[in-house]
């Protein structure tokens, strides 16, 4: 399995476009936070393949709402490949969602994802 992603080296521009893959072991937990990631980033109706995927976080902005609906929706989509996947709104300067993840593996990762 592959997908790819931006490796961000600063906070003024995304980073170059990065591969990631399946390991030599066969665990994908990385492809698929990667494109959890990715799918928070995206529009919705952004993907010309994948329509329902994304957020709606332009027109939520301009509303001062929320897309927690959305974002509750890509949590199910999202859920059965982890261990354990908790996302959750933060409470920050500007809008962004907290992403817990436990990977099959045991591994616990964080990543902030700034809507």
């Amino acid at each position: 399995m592959r997908t790819y992603g931006r490796i961000s080296t600063s906070s003024n521009s995304p980073g170059p476009w990065t591969v990631v893959e399946t390991d030599a072991q066969g665990n994908d937990d990385y492809v698929w936070l990667t494109t959890l990631i990715q799918c928070l980033l995206l529009n919705y109706g952004e993907s010309p393949f994948f329509a329902t995927y994304g957020i709606p976080a332009e027109q939520s902005l301009v509303q001062q709402v929320s897309p927690d609906y959305y974002v509750t929706w890509t949590q199910q989509r999202f859920a059965s490949h982890f261990a354990a996947l908790l996302i959750s709104r933060q409470q920050l300067p500007y809008p962004a969602y907290r992403v817990n993840v436990t990977t099959n593996q045991g591994v616990k990762i964080q990543a902030t994802v700034a809507i």
